[in-house]
């Protein structure tokens, strides 16, 4: 019995000591492992803003058209270079294009494309005969719309709360033109021709009404077309009653054979015109005639001090980019959809009824000045820059500046 009890207590010890020995070969406490990264932040959205533009980039100014629309590109890659907000989302600009050929028939169908594309905004168009009839189009879809070059008044006088523009109009350019002819020029009798479109009869009759003013005699005004070629009839008329100043409102695709014509006939006049004539193209189209200080005009803008150095440094990237020099109004076109991408930025949004009220009391530092706008959708403070033509090469006379 004792030894059995002996076996049994034994056994009982050994079990005990197994259990001691199993708590002791526990494992240790390991290490805190260190914390998973944080997911990455999601990319921000993208806004798509389809910005519209249109000129003629057919027909006898396609030249100028071209101009505008490099401006445009160049803006717009810019601005998705810079990678810019609107509202928490990244803006992806996209320019869409379109050609109206200098035709307002052609101006309204693109317009009404561009509005059933749902654009953001609008820059253009670059005639005033093709921006007029389409800014009503652009007002009923609410859109806001810059133009570059359009300068005949009444664009910005039919009560469009959507309609604005980044240089003088005719009132300022016309008028410093018929001024400028009879007191720096000492013009006494002076000619005036017109191509009847809405940018040649304004400017023209802007004008004849200063230059009355001033005190000069007007012997005739006559009128051509933007398509015409032979303007014998017309001068040989106005030879006859001497003028000494011949004034053209139109372009300088009509302007360049005119004053072809104007030397064969032997016509001793000095030939002015608005900022359709003065372009860097208008001494190839006019070849010799062209002449040393015989031509003077007025490029609706202008820059002076400290904005000409950044300016210049544009048109040489310009040219570099493009492989040709700035005609007039690229960089007015760079300015026109940079206002509109600053105005979204101020408004948190691309949605032109939101942003709308942001163009209206923009304060911008562009390319070709400071931009702000009148009541009217007019520039404050808009410049002017007269110009003639040396060695075959358009040169600057003076940059004047006229209250809004």
């Amino acid at each position: 019995m004792q030894l059995k009890w002996t076996a049994v207590a034994l056994a009982a010890l050994a079990l005990v000591a197994c259990g001691k020995k199993e708590e002791a070969a526990a494992p240790a406490a390991t290490a805190p492992t260190a914390a998973a990264p944080a997911p990455a932040a999601p990319p921000a959205e993208t806004l798509v803003v389809k910005i519209g533009h249109v000129a003629p980039t057919s027909g006898a100014i396609a030249h100028l058209g071209k101009d505008n629309e490099l401006g445009a590109r160049m803006a717009v890659e810019d601005l998705n270079a810079k990678g810019i907000k609107i509202g928490d989302k990244v803006a992806k600009f996209e320019l869409l294009a379109e050609d109206d050929a200098a035709d307002p028939k052609q101006g309204t169908a693109v317009a009404q494309k561009l509005v059933d594309s749902k654009v953001n905004g609008v820059v253009g168009h670059l005639n005033s005969g093709t921006t007029i009839p389409a800014s009503k189009l652009y007002s009923d879809a609410g859109i806001p719309q810059i133009s570059p070059s359009a300068t005949n008044p009444k664009y910005t006088r039919q009560g469009f709360k959507t309609a604005f523009r980044v240089v003088a109009d005719d009132t300022q350019l016309g008028g410093t033109l018929g001024k400028y002819a009879v007191e720096t020029l000492k013009g006494k009798n002076i000619a005036v021709i017109d191509d009847r479109t809405a940018y040649g009869q304004g400017v023209a009759e802007e004008f004849e009404k200063a230059a009355k003013a001033a005190g000069a005699n007007i012997v005739g005004h006559e009128f051509t077309t933007d398509k015409s070629t032979d303007f014998n009839a017309i001068l040989t008329k106005l030879k006859g009653a001497k003028p000494d100043i011949l004034f053209f409102g139109g372009m300088d695709a009509v302007g360049g054979p005119m004053l072809k014509q104007v030397k064969q006939l032997g016509m001793d006049v000095k030939f002015m015109g608005g900022d359709g004539l003065c372009t860097g193209e208008l001494a190839k189209l006019a070849g010799d005639a062209i002449g040393e200080d015989m031509v003077v005009c007025a490029e609706a803008g202008g820059v002076e001090g400290d904005f000409k150095g950044p300016l210049d440094a544009w048109k040489t990237k310009f040219k570099e980019k493009n492989g040709v020099e700035v005609q007039i109004y690229a960089p007015y076109v760079y300015d026109a959809v940079n206002v509109l991408a600053a105005a979204m930025q101020k408004a948190g949004s691309a949605d032109p009824e939101k942003y709308l009220p942001e163009v209206s009391k923009i304060e911008y530092k562009g390319l070709t000045g400071p931009i702000a706008f009148d009541e009217k959708g007019d520039i404050k403070n808009g410049a002017l820059t007269l110009y003639t033509y040396k060695n075959g090469q358009r040169t600057q006379i003076a940059v004047v500046r006229g209250a809004s």
